[in-house]
């Protein structure tokens, strides 16, 4: 419960409100400001008796009453009579049902009072006793701050333990209302501050009075007769486990002949809504390759309630198409033992340590960021409730000391449109030592992942991408770490991402449809994360032996030199050089990825994996399957290992849409430019969407001034770039970003160390490469960062000013007006190394015009007239 109950309360002091009845007034001592009132029924019809006398009384007083409409029953309050009617639907979720309550309690203000339909209607929309709990908890103590009073009805004998037991410690007055022999009672259990020596006793109505049962005979009598009556034990299950009860006993009369097709899809239906996704083209999928039994089969590997999330839900569709569709890749596929921890698990743990406020103020523009930290520290310091505990010792006790994975898997991550690429965290778990040390430690992870949902970057991208207003429950998927125990060490023998379509086509030879694959040997973090100081092996898999580096010296240069592993004996993911996984694992098999040379360690180059082996025709038929089931470009995370007689396994772990769009042609620029209109000249990379298109603002880092800067001073730098990029509203201008090594780097010495957030609303970026820096472009491909441009639909570029076929205009460029001084006076001091230089330019009436095909991998940026090169109707001003 996040708000104590801490206002005085003097057990004589006088009600200022009531029920509407005197006589049960008398009974409970009145009612007072801050007063919740849950009223325990059979049915709705019980309620009733006391909602009117409610009504009718806190009308006369003149007091504002709002009635809440959300359930099927029939309504409570008549229009028309004086009372403000909010009908709101629960299938919007409970986020945003919740937060729509609170605005409207909100906007009431202090003093009012409320009647709500009947509870139990949420837990059937949203099929979970534990979500009624939650909303419970975070509604009573907001209403009772406000000092309001408040009736609310449950329905007995319908919810679990947990979710009465919550309401029960929140709530001011519960009370238990019943019919025997068309008698009406009402049982106090709970009411708070108050005592009298019949209070809790059973009070039947005789006349207009509500009189105690006091004779021990008669008290028994009538209370033995209600228990008999109840429903069993079973019915106390929550209304999820009864769901999948029926569903057990539907599809077991329907493999036996008895219950017909349609009552199983019926269930499968509302099973797939209830568990695994409420997005229309996501649930297509699903329809066209699970059937009930999959479902039943995810639920007996579940913890908690809600949905399971994206992530989850990519990996298991995945897996099933590929069974389904590809009978050769089926029997290549590493089996999967996830489990998958319940999205109402999330804002159970929220509500129980103080969070739910602060994620409520999320869903506001305005105030998204405020009580985010403090929210994240309450996050990593909470505690899990026992029920949940429970669950995770037992999932623990079924891997027992195999590594695992804890993973991000939210509402909105990895569906059509919306990817959050890196913006949550998953958590390996090496998960060695005692059970009570493997417990403690995935329960870090845990919190780890849920403290990432309320993480700065997470936040902004909601925010960019207008999804501050939607549910995003955080779901978590466990998976054990494909790979084996190589000495002291565990990691697969290779793993990485692999694109159905590839947008870098840097050879003639290559089909971007036949796709890529970016791939490392050990762990696969080093393919989605990436990683500054290290190299990937990149592989156009219709030519597997055409690298993007110009010559064996330069792949030898740029290959893979650190392994990520699990080291079992610190308990602790690593990066370690491939020199000393050789020496830790003596026995790991080389052959097939590492080419040995003459008086030096061999180098990474999967050589042999891609020649010898089926590798990848294997890949190119999961990604050609996949692409297909989905009508859509698919992105997808992979391990791969050889066992012992030299058979590969393949092992899907995540499978999402991937949002890029093609190639595509467009006009040649012009022949006959003078020198000294071309800025930019480029002859690749070239990654992204061909563009021929206007440039607005160029934003330059200067390299020379930026080499002799402090680390403290690029740090700086980039941050300034991201005050420069919110300046307007994004898609005001089209937006070209050039400067030194990476963009987004980790290492300061290697480039700019942006964050995605902070150029989020660049049309283009250009990574500019002279031949003293140490450092090449990091097209990435497959990785966190890479996925933001393509999401973004960002153009990638990179220019080598000293080498032929490339120019950059540097000194054309400093000579421009610099308007850094005059948006951000502030940051002024920072002139001579970052340019803000806006096009047309006064007194010319020429555009900047870039011209860029992936195609051709060649880039062209230039002065023409505007006129001449108009843009095409309907074309936005910016690709964000």
């Amino acid at each position: 419960m996040e708000t104590t109950l801490k206002r005085p309360v003097s057990p004589s002091a006088p009600a200022p409100a009531g029920t509407g009845l005197p006589s049960l007034d008398a009974v409970l001592q009145g009612l007072r400001l801050g007063d919740n009132v849950v009223w325990q029924v059979d049915s709705v019809e019980d309620y009733l008796p006391f909602v009117e006398p409610f009504v009718a009384q806190a009308l006369a007083a003149g007091r504002r009453l709002v009635y809440f409409r959300f359930a099927r029953h029939a309504p409570l309050v008549r229009e028309g009579r004086g009372a403000r009617v909010h009908r709101i639907s629960p299938a919007i979720g409970f986020e945003s049902f919740t937060a729509e309550i609170h605005r409207v309690i909100e906007e009431a203000g202090p003093g009012a009072y409320y009647v709500f339909d009947c509870l139990s209607d949420l837990a059937a929309d949203w099929y979970s006793d534990l979500m009624l709990g939650n909303f419970f908890m975070v509604t009573c103590p907001y209403l009772y701050d406000l000092d309001t009073v408040t009736y609310f009805a449950l329905q007995r004998d319908s919810h679990s333990h947990e979710a009465v037991d919550s309401i029960r410690s929140t709530t001011q007055l519960l009370l238990d209302v019943f019919r025997r022999n068309g008698t009406l009672y009402v049982h106090p259990l709970k009411v708070w501050a108050r005592q009298t020596p019949t209070m809790y006793l059973p009070h039947t109505l005789e006349g207009d009075a509500w009189r105690p049962l006091t004779e021990s005979a008669v008290v028994s009598e009538v209370l033995a007769d209600l228990a008999d009556r109840r429903l069993d034990a079973v019915a106390r299950h929550d209304l999820w486990d009864r769901k999948f009860q029926q569903a057990k006993d539907v599809l077991d009369a329907y493999r036996a002949g008895i219950a017909p097709e349609s009552e199983a899809r019926e269930l499968f239906e509302q099973l797939l809504r209830m568990m695994l996704t409420r997005d229309e083209r996501v649930a297509e999928l699903a329809t066209g390759c699970l059937d009930l039994g999959d479902l039943l089969a995810i639920r007996r590997r579940m913890i908690g309630t809600g949905l399971v999330g994206g992530k989850a839900v990519g990996m298991l569709l995945a897996r099933a198409i590929l069974a389904r569709q590809s009978p050769r890749i089926r029997e290549r596929l590493e089996p999967h033992d996830s489990w998958f921890v319940g999205s109402d698990v999330f804002y159970t743990y929220l509500v129980r340590n103080g969070g739910w406020r602060a994620r409520r103020d999320q869903r506001s523009p305005g105030s998204f960021l405020e009580g985010a930290a403090k929210a994240r520290e309450r996050i990593l310091g909470g505690v899990f409730p026992d029920f949940i505990l429970r669950q995770f010792a037992a999932m623990l006790e079924y891997y027992g000391q195999s590594p695992i994975i804890v993973r991000s898997s939210s509402l909105l991550e990895d569906g059509f449109g919306n990817a959050f690429t890196g913006k949550y965290d998953s958590v390996f778990c090496a998960n060695q030592g005692a059970p009570a040390e493997r417990l403690a430690a995935f329960l870090a992870a845990v919190r780890e992942v849920y403290a990432s949902a309320m993480s700065e970057e997470a936040l902004r991208y909601r925010e960019h991408r207008g999804l501050l207003d939607r549910d995003e429950q955080m779901a978590i998927l466990v998976q054990r770490v494909s790979g084996a125990v190589r000495g002291s060490l565990f990691f697969p023998q290779a793993a990485g991402v692999a694109l159905s379509y590839n947008p870098w086509v840097w050879s003639k030879e290559i089909d971007p449809h036949a796709g890529l694959a970016r791939l490392v040997f050990g762990l696969g973090t080093r393919a989605v994360d990436r990683a500054d100081d290290d190299y990937t092996r990149l592989v156009a898999l219709n030519a597997p032996s055409r690298r993007p580096e110009a010559s064996l010296d330069d792949a030898s240069e740029h290959a893979q030199r650190r392994v990520d592993v699990l080291d079992l004996e610190a308990n602790r993911f690593a990066s370690l050089t491939l020199e000393e996984v050789v020496r830790r694992a003596p026995d790991v098999p080389l052959d097939l990825f590492a080419t040995p040379r003459r008086g030096a360690p061999p180098i990474l180059t999967f050589e042999r994996l891609l020649s010898a082996t089926p590798f990848v025709e294997d890949l190119r038929e999961v990604l050609s399957t996949l692409a297909r089931a989905y009508r859509f470009p698919v992105d997808v995370e992979f391990t791969l290992n050889v066992l012992p007689g030299g058979q590969l396994r393949l092992n899907v772990v995540q499978c999402r849409p991937l949002q890029v769009k093609e190639g595509g042609t467009i006009v040649a620029p012009p022949t006959d430019l003078a020198a000294d209109a071309v800025y930019l000249e480029s002859r690749g990379p070239v990654v992204g969407q061909s563009t021929h298109a206007r440039v607005d603002r160029v934003v330059l880092v200067d390299p020379d001034a930026y080499e002799g800067l402090a680390t403290q001073d690029r740090y700086e730098v980039a941050r300034v770039i991201g005050r420069v990029t919110r300046l307007e509203p994004a898609g005001t201008r089209r937006i070209l970003l050039l400067g030194p090594g990476r963009w987004g780097t980790s290492t300061v010495a290697l480039g700019v160390p942006v964050t995605f957030a902070e150029i989020q609303r660049v049309s283009s970026i250009c990574e500019i490469v002279k031949a003293r820096m140490n450092v090449v472009p990091d097209v990435s491909l497959g990785s966190h960062f890479f996925n933001d441009l393509v999401e973004a639909n960002m153009l990638y570029l990179a220019v080598y000013p000293d080498r032929p076929g490339y120019r950059l205009a540097e000194e054309a460029l400093r000579a421009e007006p610099n308007r850094l001084p005059e948006l951000l006076p502030d940051d002024a001091r920072l002139a001579d190394v970052l340019r803000v230089v806006d096009f047309p330019r006064a007194g010319d009436a020429r555009a900047l015009w870039l011209n860029a095909s992936c195609i051709d991998q060649r880039v062209l940026c230039y002065l023409a007239p505007a006129s001449a090169h108009a843009r095409p109707a309907g074309e936005p001003v910016s690709a964000a």
